[in-house]
């Protein structure tokens, strides 16, 4: 821990100007932290379950689990074929569970988090991921297969726009600037990610990745200060770091086999790590700019997807190649549970989560 501060006045320093937000998105809590917000959990999810819920691609169906118990407590089917992630739409209100099978086809299945049942799928094209501009004005759905982002209305679900990405193959996860008007997309199949602009809808940038076609990028996530873009790749066994001013590569850092997820702590000190095919989570330390600590899950396991609980205390991912999901302590290190569920299981989500709004995915909150 660093020494505490001198008891000296600080200078009165000038009030940060206010940044150039896409119109229509919150303002940050906090000049510093995008994140500030995610400490509390909104009045509107007060009456919400405490539930996880865990889409099994392999047997197209959903699992929730009661984190109380640790038990399985509903298995329903997932409304289409291989259910991918379980999104929360931008107001906190519906569960979204992406099924992006058969090819030409897809379905997305909306829970009712106060009751945690399923409601009636509809048709929606390919959606591998979802995620929401940063305004609220429309879901954003991944299209892998498809080489695609699509702009629905969250309401009607009607599509608006389709922004075509041809040089982005296996397109799949993303994350936004601080001010909300670009984001840096992976290309898992490429060995590349692209920006694009929020607003105009348009490709702005494309980063060809130093592992090139080898690679394979997944989880993409800001860091706290809004200076630095995460990149977990699965092939390069770590992360890559990309200016979130510049959009310019900047480094790599090993962190284990087959990195995946990537989660900033409650606190917004430390980014969780998750590395599938060793079986490990490692923790990067935002201050100190370093692996600071790798955890193996006792006996193995493939942790893929995930989240973290409402207090932090514990996170929850998805065991991919296992047929599980792990409960583990971040405070202590140990693993609370090991939890059978189907086959396949993928991008869990822990609900309710704190902050303001979702911005998708599996309850990336700011």
């Amino acid at each position: 821990m660093p020494a505490p501060a001198p008891a000296t006045v600080a200078a009165v320093e000038k009030p940060p100007s206010p940044p150039n937000l896409l119109p229509g998105m919150p303002a940050p809590l906090s000049p510093t932290d995008v994140y500030a917000a995610n400490r509390e959990l909104s009045p509107t999810v007060a009456d919400h379950l405490p539930r996880v819920y865990v889409p099994n691609s392999r047997s197209h169906s959903v699992s929730v689990i009661d984190p109380a118990t640790f038990a399985v407590i509903d298995t329903f089917p997932a409304g289409g074929v291989e259910p991918q992630h379980v999104v929360p739409s931008y107001d906190m209100q519906t569960l979204y569970v992406t099924n992006d099978l058969p090819i030409g086809g897809g379905s997305l299945l909306p829970i009712d988090p106060r009751t945690g049942k399923p409601g009636a799928p509809f048709p929606v094209r390919d959606p591998y991921n979802m995620y929401y501009t940063p305004d609220g004005r429309f879901a954003l759905v991944v299209a892998e297969a498809d080489k695609s982002l699509d702009f629905y209305d969250p309401v009607s679900w009607e599509k608006m726009y389709s922004m075509a990405v041809p040089d982005c193959a296996g397109v799949d996860h993303m994350d936004f600037t601080a001010d909300g008007r670009f984001a840096l997309a992976s290309c898992e199949f490429m060995g590349r990610m692209l920006v694009f602009d929020v607003a105009e809808r348009t490709v702005v940038k494309l980063i060809d990745l130093p592992g090139g076609r080898s690679g394979m990028p997944q989880d993409v996530k800001l860091a706290p200060d809004g200076h630095t873009f995460y990149i977990a790749d699965m092939m390069a066994d770590g992360i890559y770091t990309v200016d979130a001013s510049t959009f310019e590569y900047t480094g790599f850092v090993p962190t284990g086999k087959g990195t995946h997820g990537l989660y900033v702590t409650r606190d917004s000190k430390q980014m969780l790590i998750t590395n599938r095919d060793e079986g490990s989570i490692s923790v990067w330390d935002f201050a100190a700019n370093r692996i600071v600590h790798t955890w193996r899950i006792p006996g193995g396991g493939s942790p893929d997807m995930g989240n973290l609980s409402a207090d932090g205390r514990v996170f929850w991912v998805s065991g991919r190649h296992h047929g599980e999901v792990y409960a583990i302590d971040i405070v202590n290190w140990n693993l609370l549970a090991r939890i059978p569920i189907g086959g396949g299981p993928h991008g869990l989500t822990v609900w309710p989560q704190p902050g303001r709004y979702s911005t998708g995915h599996t309850g990336v909150m700011r």
